[in-house]
């Protein structure tokens, strides 16, 4: 069964109706084809009309859809030969950043990324992805192994936030953030970073500062959750529609901001809805922002990176 979103409860009795009739002709009984015909172009005008103006609230949900493709399914989709690293070489490994070695298109590269699980159990393996120190150190000691080894970084972010838990901050959580945006901004080798679902606060940044940072269309990037913000702001997480609004989360807000490079198009009615086309979208948009970084040096891709981050914000604000 699809999972229906609050505001696509039109959509969901439409296409309830059709699966009813399509049961009814399984059966034997009557031919009702021009019916359900009839009924699927009226969900799919009303699908396009629906995500024609969806508002920052609810893009915020559908990037958080629990059927929408997570990192692993785009590891799988897009990377070849793939051999996970685990550990920090400290204190443990954290499930909830996954990260490796493969081929993308051929080409030797290093993968970073947040995973929150498709189910109840893979949720609670990868700690709905939000990390604890020991990810951010992991993926620190990945971004600088490919810097050793002159591999480029493909990192795909979806988290909530880091981890807040008491013993996070205990290990060490705002250093070890700072540490892995700090080995990320000085990486000597391409980084293209894609925003698959949610982008949360540092913990979304620390694996995300790159040279290119695409974002999917109905994807979120905010310093803090709508949530989170209207519990700080009103006192009120039920403000958290204000709150999106406010935070300029969209895919347009950011691209207008220049805070991130593209937007990747998203089948009609979000990326769970074509989960291989989807994948297979972003694998063309991360080639196609790899390729000119690749003739770039280490110092210069630094240079340029630098520049970059320093411009972030000025640009749309007038």
């Amino acid at each position: 069964m699809r999972h229906f979103l609050d505001f696509e409860k039109p959509l969901a009795e439409l296409e309830g109706k059709v699966e009813e009739l399509l049961r009814t002709t399984e059966s034997g009984g009557i031919d009702v084809s021009e019916e359900i015909a009839k009924l699927r172009d009226k969900a799919q005008k009303l699908l396009a009309a629906t995500y024609a103006k969806l508002t920052p609230w609810q893009k915020a949900q559908v990037a958080r859809h629990p059927e929408r493709p997570k990192c692993l399914d785009y590891v799988s989709g897009l990377i070849e030969d793939w051999t996970p690293l685990a550990g920090d070489r400290a204190y443990a490994d954290d499930a909830a950043v996954v990260g490796g070695l493969g081929r993308f298109r051929g080409r030797a590269v290093a993968v970073l990324g947040t995973e929150k699980g498709h189910d109840t159990e893979t949720r609670v393996k990868h700690n709905f992805g939000m990390a604890k120190p020991e990810g951010y150190r992991k993926a620190r000691r990945i971004i600088e192994l490919a810097g050793r080894f002159g591999l480029p970084i493909l990192s795909f972010v979806d988290t909530s936030g880091a981890f807040p838990g008491i013993e996070a901050e205990a290990r060490g959580q705002a250093e070890a953030i700072a540490r892995s945006i700090e080995a990320g901004l000085d990486a000597p080798v391409p980084f293209v970073a894609t925003i698959i679902g949610e982008g949360g606060s540092g913990g979304a940044i620390a694996l995300a500062a790159a040279d290119r940072i695409l974002m999917l269309e109905h994807a979120i990037y905010s310093v803090i959750s709508p949530e989170g913000c209207a519990s700080i702001l009103w006192r009120d997480a039920a403000q958290a529609a204000t709150a999106a609004e406010a935070l300029k989360l969209t895919a347009e807000d950011l691209k207008r901001l220049a805070l991130v490079d593209a937007i990747i198009p998203e089948p009609l009615g979000g990326a769970h809805r074509d989960k291989a086309g989807t994948v297979a979208a972003v694998g063309e948009q991360v080639a196609l922002m790899l390729e000119p970084l690749l003739e770039m040096d280490g110092p210069a891709l630094k240079v340029k990176r630098r520049e970059k981050f320093l411009e972030m914000g000025r640009a749309g604000v007038a």
